[in-house]
């Protein structure tokens, strides 16, 4: 696969979850062309699954799909076992998968906050259990957890999800202070306004857009590249010397 990043990951192995379309799909075939052999994880949609993992591999790379629920900790085990049955090892893991369920606080129901935090914190702490264990043994690991402008500035009718990003940010923390010994680092990426399959009905509309807009100094939409990016300087060694940080791609939204 070409390497047209600053950033070498030949010979590295990683996991990413809720890879399979969005800023998950775009994360994993970036680390591809970084020369990096890619898990990508997914729920439920095994044909875009096997679209990225096709791509990748007209390039050129290496990857394997797996279909695993992340709020199930009990299919953990054939993430990992999967990567390291197809490559050997693991040096990184994107915790990028997650839900959310928009609703009115007073309208907040037990399931929607049980399946959101299942996936978005209690399946990242425990994933990343799994594969820390994995990379103590190697002496070296990255862990990046991919959360949201949310976990600072909250949004309308969403509690329940930026209750989840905000512990992911404490989650980077923690985990990073425990695993720095151990040669591991941990770091968070929290994106803004990013244009998905999931954003692109809220800013096609030109009134929406204009909404949004107006709370992006930068005066544009993020691009999922823009996400990569950071992740892959997070993933490679000009990180080694960096853990326990949030780094916010937002195009200044949170300066406003």
């Amino acid at each position: 696969m070409s390497h047209d990043t600053p950033f070498d990951l030949q010979g590295r192995v990683a996991i990413v979850t809720g890879g399979s379309r969005g800023i998950g799909g775009a994360i994993a075939l970036g680390l591809a062309r970084a020369g990096a052999s890619v898990v990508v994880n997914y729920a439920a949609n095994a044909a875009a699954a096997a679209g990225v993992v096709g791509e990748i591999g007209a390039g050129g790379g290496r990857a394997i799909p797996i279909q695993a629920d992340v709020g199930d900790l009990a299919q953990h085990g054939r993430i990992v076992a999967a990567a390291r049955e197809a490559f050997g090892r693991i040096d990184i893991l994107v915790n990028n998968a997650a839900v959310t369920k928009r609703e009115p606080f007073l309208d907040a129901t037990p399931d929607a906050w049980g399946r959101t935090v299942d996936v978005n914190l209690k399946g990242a702490y425990f994933l990343s259990q799994a594969t820390a264990r994995v990379m103590a043994g190697q002496r070296s690991g990255k862990i990046i957890n991919i959360s949201s402008v949310h976990d600072d500035r909250p949004m309308a009718d969403n509690s329940v999800y930026n209750i989840t990003k905000a512990g992911l940010v404490m989650l980077t923390k923690s985990l990073a202070l425990e695993l720095a010994e151990r040669g591991i680092q941990v770091n968070c990426v929290s994106p803004g306004a990013i244009l998905t399959d999931e954003t692109r009905d809220r800013t096609s509309d030109p009134f929406r857009r204009s909404r949004v807009l107006e709370k992006i100094p930068a005066n544009r939409v993020g691009d999922p590249s823009d996400v990569v990016g950071a992740v892959l300087l997070l993933a490679s060694p000009a990180s080694d010397y960096i853990t326990g940080t949030t780094v916010y791609v937002d195009g200044g939204m949170l300066l406003k």
